[in-house]
């Protein structure tokens, strides 16, 4: 679902001083800085998002605003854009010649037109720096040029510095450019290094450090690079431009100016992927976004899984890689010989012996990352999330008296994430220590954010790289962050239509939810596609279509400022209906029971035409569990691609895979077409996802996802696999039948799903509709961490799993909504009865209080009152106080266990 950011991507330790403490400092040092402004958290929808331009990028790498508010934006392919603020128009100002596409197969070249920025002067000079890797020498190369008249003059460049980088193997380029306030420059460059496994090797990288040092494997060995300190990849270098082109080295680097084996340029070292930097403005401090490696676990022979990181760097130093990720986390030397590790390396005294090391042998210390994270979730940094990772960090927001945003944010470093795409606010001491980090932006929906600048007017400028790799994508754009004092816009949370389709006339009711933040009245326009457009100041429209066809529906809604928000595009189908399926059970509808039969019957229906049997498609899997409180159990229905694909969209996955186009990743049809005829596709794809996989598809990894639910993974993979059945499906089991579930239930496999679906022959100039209904059955052991409505009982994990132990002399547990048809009565399992230790238990059927339908013991089940109404019930669980035994050992729930007639 999402590779480390190979493409032109791939701590200081925390003090022990108290957070509270600095927090509270900071907001009194900058209530006395900024008296008009109160330090309260500002409303994130006050932030929003104005698209400059859209759609008009393939591959957009930096930006740098002009002093009049035009925006350089730079390509990989070569070209350089200039948005022009006065007529808000996109037009190239130049283009060179680079080298950006490889000739060796399935491996993409990171190389091309990779940063840019202005000269603090330009306003006066001019100039601009671009940083690229010239067509006809493998070289990346950083040049100044003249920008005259929107044009930039190929003849004026002067080239500053090269530095060999090797080609037609992928990856790592760096190729951010910064000035500090001083006016020296900042480059940053990747190790040039192979994250890959090596062709046809019995040991190989696996994801981890690249110290393979054998002859001819040069490019899977970053200490060549990144821990050379006489080599300029992997590095951020500090130099200052004279005004002839040439530079000098100014003092403070990490070797100075007359060490024969340390290049004098050298900044930082220790570098994998710098992708994004940014020098703070008022103490020159410099801050990096670091790609870190792949492994998505740790291993004793290797070293630590792979972290991204956030950086800073107050002076001079090495940041560790290849010999340390993270928080100085050590990989292990490793022989690729004969698969043997040998010694962790020591942060306090690194020692660079490869054969390839062309430099010192011992290195500077190492020193930890600022921030950092894997692809799971971050015990540290528990808000960074989870899934694919691209660190990326952009300028320190500093407010003054007529600054755009709140002094809030004053001193507050922003940073994002690439295939995230979050953006928090760190807050930081005096001295830079990190304290906290926060949401920023959370309301503003980003593709992909590649760089991040302050504008002279104060405001925050975004590049979005835009959803696809190796693309022009139609999410492309340039966008500015404007902060609302006064009138917000509306928001819109959905748009519901009660029904898409329908024959001639077709009749369609649509809702939609919106709200006004400050409370006024909306006006809704509602665009039914094809020219037709309605106005209401109602959220309900109901328009009769007379003439066939699909039409994309939306409504924006529109405050009395005509401020607006557009909800997203719900298509509808007039002339054709979706057919109807319905799932009949004859039993139970809220549970299965080992080893009982499960009577099924599935009815299609399709108004005016003929049901063909060969378009049904029935399945039973089985899935994790969910919980018992909130569970949508028994029948329910939705479009086939409704629920899988809004899941795969609210993840990482449409950053790296695409439904049918190529992207980093295989394309979902292409997918579905591979494994169309494997009964375990739905399984053996979820599994792939969560565990992450390698070599497939090519060498570029796809990480692991083990946040994810299983239950929403087999969601997308189950709607992954309807891509590759676009013609009639063969019904996997008859229309009627019985299932006879196992004996034993996996609890990562204790809820059945039958599903059906259809699809039908569509209509004149109209596609096939596809209904789905499907039938959730859980298994009748309910467990206690599946429970979530209780009083009285605690929950507490014992024992490696979640328990509920009751703390009171009485308490309740609800489970809602259950099909009591068949069942005779309920059992419970505790893990600590003291002998001759009792309680009662009432059932009482849809409230705590309401009518008692059976009683039993702790110890004994009693039969319940039969409730044949065909209706779900909340059952509720009345536990009375223990009659005998130690009630300082109170009763510990495992599970309870519905019991069949």
């Amino acid at each position: 679902m999402k590779t480390t950011f190979t493409l032109m991507l791939s701590a200081a330790a925390l003090l022990l001083i108290s957070a509270t403490t600095l927090k509270n400092n900071y907001q009194q040092n900058n209530k006395k800085l900024f008296p008009y402004n109160k330090i309260d958290t500002p409303d994130q929808d006050r932030f929003v998002k104005v698209t400059l331009a859209q759609g008009e990028f393939t591959e957009p790498t930096e930006m740098a605003v002009l002093p009049n508010l035009d925006i350089l934006v730079t390509q990989r392919r070569g070209e350089l854009l200039i948005y022009k603020n006065q007529t808000k128009k996109i037009k190239e100002a130049g283009k060179l010649d680079v080298y950006f596409k490889t000739n060796t197969p399935d491996v993409n070249a990171e190389e091309g037109l990779l940063g840019m920025a202005a000269d603090p002067k330009f306003a006066v000079n001019k100039y601009i720096y671009l940083f690229y890797s010239p067509f006809d020498k493998s070289v990346n190369r950083l040049s100044r040029f003249k920008l005259v008249n929107d044009e930039l003059v190929k003849e004026s460049e002067k080239i500053i510095l090269e530095f060999y980088s090797q080609r037609e193997i992928c990856c790592h380029t760096g190729g951010s450019i910064a000035f500090g306030s001083d006016n020296l420059l900042y480059v940053s460059t990747g190790d040039n290094s192979t994250p890959f496994d090596a062709p046809k090797q019995q040991f190989v990288n696996k994801g981890y450090a690249p110290l393979d040092n054998r002859k001819g494997f040069e490019q899977y060995d970053a200490r060549r690079s990144a821990g050379n300190t006489n080599d300029l990849r992997g590095k951020i270098l500090r130099i200052k431009v004279n005004e002839d082109g040439t530079y000098s080295i100014p003092d403070g680097n990490l070797f100075g100016k007359n060490n024969p084996k340390g290049r004098p340029e050298i900044y930082v070292m220790g570098n994998r992927n710098p992708y994004r930097i940014s020098v703070d403005q008022k103490n020159n401090f410099l801050y990096w976004g670091e790609v870190g490696p792949d492994a998505s676990n740790d291993d004793a022979l290797r070293g630590p899984r792979g972290y991204d990181e956030v950086n800073q760097a107050r002076k001079a130093g090495n940041f560790g890689w290849p010999l340390f990720i993270g928080n100085n986390y050590p990989y292990r030397a490793y022989d690729f010989t004969n698969g043997e590790n040998g010694n962790a390396f020591d942060p306090a005294v690194p020692i660079n012996n490869s054969p390839n090391n062309t430099g010192l042998s011992q290195l500077p210390p190492a020193q930890p990352a600022y921030i950092w994270y894997p692809y799971g979730e971050s015990k540290e940094f528990p808000q960074v999330g989870a899934g694919g990772r691209t660190a990326m960090a952009g300028p320190v927001y500093y407010a003054t008296a007529n600054s755009p945003y709140p002094a809030y944010y004053n001193g507050k470093l922003i940073i994002y994430e690439w295939v995230r795409g979050w953006v928090k606010a760190v807050t930081m001491n005096a001295a830079g220590d990190y304290i906290s980090m926060e949401p920023f932006l959370s309301k503003v929906p980003l593709a992909a954010p590649i760089d991040m600048e302050l504008g002279p007017d104060g405001k925050l400028y975004i590049l979005e790289y835009g959803k696809g790799w190796f693309s022009k994508n139609p999410d492309a754009a340039i966008t500015r962050i404007d902060y609302l004092k006064g009138n917000r816009p509306p928001t819109v949370e959905s748009l519901t239509i009660a029904r898409t389709s329908g024959l001639l006339p077709y009749k369609m009711t649509a809702s939609v939810k919106a709200k006004d933040p400050d409370g006024g009245a909306l006006t809704y326009v509602w665009n039914l596609g094809k020219g037709i457009t309605k106005t209401t100041t109602s959220p309900t429209l109901q328009y009769t279509f007379t003439k066939a066809g699909e039409y994309p529906v939306s409504v924006t809604a529109m405050d009395k400022s005509k401020a607006t928000a557009k909800s997203q595009v719900v298509p509808v189908f007039a002339g054709n209906e979706h057919p109807n399926v319905s799932i009949l059970l004859s039993g139970n509808k809220s549970f299965y029971f080992p080893n009982k039969v499960v009577d099924y019957k599935v009815l299609v229906s399709d108004r005016g035409a003929k049901v063909n049997n060969n378009r049904i498609y029935i399945s039973n899997t089985y899935t994790e569990g969910t919980d018992m409180a909130g569970a949508q159990l028994g029948h329910q229905q939705a479009a086939q691609t409704v629920i899988g694909k809004a899941l795969m969209l609210k993840s990482d996955c449409s950053t790296c895979h695409k439904e049918a186009a190529v992207s980093i990743g295989p394309a979902f049809d292409k997918i579905a077409a591979k494994y169309k005829n494997d009964s375990k596709a739905v399984d053996y794809l979820a599994s792939k996802v969560i565990g992450g996989s390698h070599g497939v598809w090519g060498e570029v990894p796809m990480p692991a996802h083990s946040a994810m639910k299983e239950s929403d993974v087999k969601k997308i993979t189950e709607w992954i696999m309807t891509l590759g059945n676009k013609e009639a499906a063969v019904a996997s089991l008859p229309t009627a039948g019985k299932i006879i579930p196992p004996a034993a239930v996996d609890k990562k496999k204790s809820v059945m799903t039958l599903k059906a679906s259809y699809t039908d022959a569509g209509a004149k100039g109209l596609k096939p509709l596809t209904t789905t209904n499907l039938v959730n059955l859980k298994s009748n052991v309910i467990d206690a961490d599946d429970i979530k409505n209780f009083e009285g009982f605690e929950r507490k994990d014992i024992y490696g799993g979640e328990k509920l132990v009751l703390t009171k002399d009485n308490g309740w547990i609800g489970i809602k909504n259950i099909d009591l048809t068949g069942i005779s009565g309920f059992s419970y399992a505790f893990l600590n009865l003291d002998p001759g230790s009792d309680g009662e238990i009432e059932i009482r059927l849809d409230d705590s209080k309401g009518i008692m339908i059976g009683k039993s013991t702790f110890r004994k089940s009693i039969p319940i009152n039969m409730i044949s109404d065909g209706k779900s019930h909340n059952i509720y669980f009345v536990f009375k106080e223990l009659k005998t035994g130690d009630k300082k050992n109170r009763p510990i729930l495992q599970s309870i266990t519905v019991e069949p007639k």
